[in-house]
């Protein structure tokens, strides 16, 4: 409290906008980093609020993904703290399975966010020791003002859209992000381009030749593209026991020639290999390899066509590097996502400019002045819930040391009246 007095005594603290004293930290974001902190904080018996700027938990799951979408990886390596999966779930829970388990894991935590509040703003006031969050939501403005901020926006919070001649200006085709696909079925006997060969971009080319669309998907570089299974166990898994006992590189060779085995050779296909190992790759920079769920058989086939980078669109046409034009109906944009919070965030040691923290996993959660970050390790659910973990404890011991102080001043407080009396 007597930071919040000390809030009261600036000049800056009286304002037409409705103020809010959080006794907790503010969370940023109602998706599984801000569940899964908020049920750790549950936990540690803190209170808090999260404010999310959607309708809804999840909203990039609920939102903006596709139909057929399910969890790449096993449940396991999935779940959030202290609850998992149903048992009777399927080794790789679908999209509504996966929905399903964070509103219930929303409601076993007694998680209830405060919906439709876009924050606008997030900045550390030096003079109280505190944060203060500017939100609005239906043209309200609302700003909390809180001791400990937890950013958990998530590395998907805004599509990526890139600059390509003539898509914007001369093509006149439907042109939709992978974040607005959700089934091929509209597209079927359609000449459709898929810009992207990451995991959408090969589930998209995939699900769109399922429904006999005449899909094109466009790979401009070097892609890991791994079986999702080997022999019935999970690729992620067994990487991830082989990464307890052996050196990066050894896993990586190894990956790659069991991947071999049971994919065969894919730079016939127009699909070459990075120079670095896939686990490598991902530990540098972040790229996820590709799981193969189905979309290779369609490019073996030649249901899915693979073709090489765009130089421009015209009105039913795109011409690509190599100089053949492909007449085409529609573009699928599988061009990715990114952190969003440099646009709100008035921050810059902790978070760099690509909205990602500058300390690499396991340090990326824990800045200065009570901010913390929660999924952004690059590391999918498993890194998001080891990040709730850390924040939780890391906010409970210094809440639990204060509430202790402040009972023993009351304490302290009651004899000194009882003495006086």
């Amino acid at each position: 409290m007597e930071n919040m007095f000390r809030l009261m005594a600036s000049e800056e603290y009286f304002s037409d906008r409705r103020c809010v004293w959080v006794n907790g930290p503010v969370i940023v974001g109602a998706g599984p980093s801000g569940l899964a902190t908020a049920a750790c904080l549950r936990d540690q018996g803190v209170p808090f609020v999260v404010v999310e700027r959607s309708d809804c938990i999840a909203s990039l799951w609920q939102k903006r993904t596709y139909d057929r979408l399910k969890l790449h990886l096993p449940k396991k390596f999935c779940q959030l703290p202290t609850m998992p999966f149903p048992d009777h779930y399927p080794e790789y829970p679908t999209k509504r399975q996966f929905i399903d388990y964070l509103e219930s894991y929303a409601n076993r935590f007694e998680i209830k966010p405060e919906f439709n509040k876009s924050v606008e703003s997030a900045r550390f006031d030096e003079t109280s020791g505190l944060w203060r969050v500017r939100t609005t939501s239906a043209g309200e403005e609302m700003e909390y003002i809180c001791r400990w901020l937890v950013v958990a926006t998530g590395e998907n919070a805004e599509r990526v859209v890139p600059e390509i001649n003539g898509l914007k200006t001369e093509f006149d085709g439907e042109v939709i992000h992978a974040c607005e696909y959700k089934s091929g079925e509209k597209f079927r006997g359609k000449r459709v381009l898929v810009v992207g060969c990451g995991n959408s971009g090969m589930e998209v080319s995939l699900d769109l030749a399922n429904h006999n669309a005449i899909t094109s998907m466009v790979v401009r570089s070097s892609v890991h593209v791994l079986p999702r299974e080997i022999m019935g166990k999970s690729t992620f898994g067994i990487s991830v026991m082989m990464m307890k006992w052996l050196p990066l590189w050894l896993v990586d060779k190894l990956l790659l020639i069991l991947s071999w085995l049971v994919l065969g050779s894919l730079s016939k296909y127009g699909l070459k290999r990075p120079d670095i190992g896939p686990m490598e790759l991902k530990s540098m920079t972040g790229k996820t390899p590709v799981l193969d769920i189905g979309a290779l058989e369609k490019i073996k086939s030649g249901d899915v066509e693979i073709v090489p980078a765009i130089k421009q669109f015209s009105r039913h046409h795109v011409e690509l590097v190599d100089g053949q034009k492909l007449g085409i109906d529609a573009v699928v944009l599988a061009t990715g996502y990114r952190s969003n919070v440099p646009s709100w965030l008035q921050e810059s040691e902790f978070f760099s400019k690509n909205g990602f923290p500058k300390s690499p996993f396991p340090n990326a959660w824990k800045g200065k002045s009570g901010l913390y970050a929660a999924g952004f390790t690059r590391k999918g659910l498993a890194g998001a819930s080891v990040d709730a973990v850390n924040i939780a404890q890391d906010i409970g011991n210094v809440w639990r040391e204060e509430t202790k102080r402040q009972k023993m001043r009351r304490n302290v407080g009651h004899r000194r009246c009882i003495s006086v009396a």
